[in-house]
Formats: structure tokens, C-alpha cells, sequence
């Protein structure tokens, strides 16, 4: 029999705030984190609005030193497992650090240390460039980082799949425990991406939102008028641990998390399949993953990315596997608030989700006003304002360029 994984610890570095707390709180209030772009001049960009994460100084979780040689993805990283394990009550020197282990991973990586780098290759030849380039740039690294400064020597991996990159690290570390190879793992994702070069890009292949005058508004999923997404950063980070291990310790518990999917799309390096096939397919698996009936599932933290064909594609796919039921469930999108984390979307929108079964209140879709019923985008968004509601089953969703799917599943523990 697969063992049973509960989450007992949190970490969110986001737009919203820093910290599960003001992380919650605002994410409930409907706050948006959402702005014109300060990490660089944005006044030639066609878009010159992002989440970005205030106030980080990453010298409060890391060793001076040692922060030279991480990039800004890795600060992130290092910083919400930190949260993490101070929020789950592990005593390191306690555990057994061969069973625990990590997986977080990054969509993009270090690309702050990539533009600086060639820029120094370019301007003043090959024998400028740091010997910490490649380490500080692979997407491996905010992993290997945890481990080597929390000395967790137990699995070390880290997922690239765009988007659903931090919802991939979650179900993969689920069951790593689940098949015995860890007691406890440090799952989630992390992404710092709002870089002149990353930020050129997405507004190049059109995906990104041009709400310039009035930036908290810009990102509105499953409204008529979203037009793209908007960039954030940050990193979300779960302690997942094995039930008896979690209960021996007296750890507080969050939620279960019982159930996995991943699919691909096999359509299009960006643009998902207009059929809503395969989302809908991976969270069946999901659900069948965690031995529940679709009707017993209460709420989606969705993809939601206010993209015209994102949301419309997983309005579809919701319809497809829920029937009648779709038209039941709570359905709400935190982008709509702290932007598209990428990498990190799946980590932060896990730990909204696991809050939600907690304290039995669904955070809303802000910026919905217009409903865009002519194409069948009809389900319940939670619009604007937050809902106190029982939550016992939830999933949350993410999907990446490339086609990748994936959903994890959260029950609320019973023991």
C-alpha cells in the first residue's frame, strides 16, 4: 500500500507578500500585487507592468557569502524553504537527513545570471565570464541549494515543464514518499524572471497583457476583456511528509495530498489544444490518483491565466470531466492577484490551496466584471470577494508551454 503524504509546512515569497500570513491575508482581501515593472527601465517595453516580490532582502534567509553566488531564483528558493521548515516545525539535528529530500523546480532558471554574463562575454571576452556562471544559472541549483544549506541528503531533482513546473516538483515528491525512497521532502517551484530579456520575449510572442495605465487590473482571468497574462516571481515551498513520521513529531497538518496527473497536450509549443482533451484527462487522473469521485470535489484553484485561450480551455476541460457538477464548484485563479508565477505558479497556488481546505475560505477572482458567456465561460469564478465555504476536496491546476499538464490533489486530513 502507498504511504499517506500530509503537508505540514508553507513557504510563500510572492507579489502579495512574504510569509503564509500576509501571503493569506491579502490573497483573501483581493489585493493585487501588481505594478509597473521598477527592477529595470520599462519605458520602451510595449508592456511595462509585473508582479514583483517588495521588500525581499535575501540576506535575512542566506548567508551573505554564499548569496553572491546564487542568482535571484535561487534566493527565492532558499528563502521559502526556509519558511517552510520553520513553519512545519522540523528540528533538523532531530531527522534523519538521508529520508529527506527535494524537489523544487524553475521554469526559466537564472536568467538574470545569463544576460550578465554574456554581456561580459560579449563586451570583454571569455575570460571575464565568473567561474559561478553555471552554477548559478542551471535550473538544478535552487534544489542543490536547499539541500546544501539545510543538509537534506536524501532525493535531490528538479522538473522543468514551463508553467506547471511547480505542481510537477509537488506530484513527483508525493511519490517519492509515497513509495518509501523519503520520510520528508521540500517540494514547490520558484522563478525570478521580470529581466529586460524574459520580459522582450513574452511581450514579442503577444502572451503577455498591455494594461499598462492601470496595472491591477491588467490580469483578469475568465473575464471577456483578458487579452494575456501578466509576469510575477517568487517561490512557493510545501514540507510533504509521511503521515506516521508528520503524526510521531506532533506536526500541525494542513492537508492531505492524495492524488496526481500529468498529460500533454501533443498540439503546439504554445497555444493549448482548443479541445480541452487532455487537461480534462489529467484531472481525471487526479481524482482516480486519489480514490475520490469528481462530484466530492469542491473547489479548483485553477490555472486562470487570463489568457483568451487558456481559460476558455479549462472551462472546457472542467465541463468535461464534472458535468452538471462543474456548475457546483468554486473555481478562482490567484494570478488574477499576484500574476503568473511560471515556474513558481504551482508551488504558491498549492499553498493557497491547502489554506483554503485549512480555514474553509475560497480566495476570489478579482478584475472579473463582464462575464464572457457567448463562449461558454459560465462557471462559478468566485468573483471579486472571498467565500467562506466548506472545503474537503480540492485540486489545483497547472499548465505550461509545450503542452504540459498537471494537477495535484488536496483532501482535508482525517485521520
Amino acid at each position: 500500500m502507498k504511504k499517506r503524504v500530509v503537508v505540514t509546512g508553507i513557504g510563500p515569497i510572492t507579489p502579495i507578500g512574504i510569509g503564509k500570513d500576509v501571503f493569506w491575508d491579502n490573497l483573501v482581501a483581493g489585493k493585487s500585487g501588481i505594478d509597473t515593472i521598477t527592477a529595470f527601465d520599462p519605458s520602451e517595453y510595449a508592456v511595462r507592468i509585473a508582479g514583483e516580490v517588495k521588500n525581499f532582502d535575501y540576506t535575512q534567509y542566506i548567508d551573505k557569502k554564499e548569496g553572491k553566488r546564487m542568482d535571484r531564483v535561487t534566493h527565492f528558493a532558499v528563502a521559502a524553504a526556509k519558511l517552510a521548515i520553520e513553519d512545519s516545525g522540523l528540528e533538523l539535528d532531530k531527522i534523519n537527513k538521508v529520508r529527506a529530500g527535494v524537489c523544487v523546480g524553475t521554469g526559466i532558471g537564472g536568467i538574470e545570471t545569463f544576460v550578465e554574463q554574456t554581456t561580459k562575454y560579449v563586451e570583454k571576452g571569455p575570460s571575464k565570464v565568473s567561474p559561478f556562471f553555471i552554477p548559478m544559472e542551471i535550473p538544478n541549483m535552487p534544489a542543490g541549494q536547499i539541500s546544501i544549506t539545510f543538509g537534506l541528503k536524501g532525493p535531490n531533482f528538479a522538473i522543468v515543464t514551463a508553467c506547471a513546473t511547480g505542481t510537477n516538483c509537488i506530484g513527483d515528491a508525493m511519490r517519492v514518499i509515497q513509495y518509501g525512497d523519503a520520510d520528508i521532502m521540500l517540494a514547490g517551484g520558484c522563478e525570478a524572471a521580470i529581466s529586460p530579456l524574459a520580459v522582450a520575449g513574452f511581450t514579442n510572442m503577444k502572451a503577455l497583457a498591455t494594461n499598462n495605465e492601470n496595472p491591477q487590473k491588467a490580469s483578469c482571468p475568465f473575464d471577456k476583456k483578458r487579452e494575456g497574462f501578466v509576469m510575477g516571481e517568487g517561490a512557493g515551498v510545501l514540507v510533504l511528509e509521511e503521515l506516521e513520521h508528520a503524526k510521531a513529531r506532533g506536526a500541525h497538518i494542513y492537508a492531505e495530498v492524495c492524488g496526481y496527473g500529468m498529460t500533454a497536450d501533443a498540439y503546439h509549443i504554445t497555444a493549448p489544444d482548443p479541445s480541452g482533451e487532455m487537461p480534462a484527462a489529467c484531472m481525471q487522473l487526479a481524482i482516480d490518483d486519489a480514490g475520490v469521485n469528481a462530484s466530492e470535489v469542491d473547489y479548483i484553484n485553477a490555472h486562470g491565466t487570463s489568457t483568451h485561450r487558456n481559460d476558455l480551455n479549462e472551462t472546457l476541460a472542467t465541463k468535461k470531466i464534472f458535468g452538471e457538477h462543474a456548475y457546483k464548484l468554486a473555481i478562482s485563479s490567484n494570478k488574477s492577484m499576484i500574476g503568473h508565477l511560471l515556474g513558481a505558479a504551482g508551488g504558491v497556488e498549492a499553498i493557497a490551496t491547502v489554506l483554503s481546505i485549512e480555514k474553509s475560505v475560497i480566495p476570489p477572482t478579482i478584475n472579473y466584471e463582464t462575464p464572457d458567456l457567448e463562449e461558454g465561460l459560465d462557471l462559478d469564478y468566485v468573483p471579486n470577494k472571498a467565500r467562506e465555504a466548506e472545503v474537503n476536496v480540492a485540486i489545483s491546476n497547472n499548465f505550461g508551454f509545450g503542452g504540459h499538464n498537471a494537477t495535484i490533489l488536496f483532501k482535508k486530513y482525517i485521520d
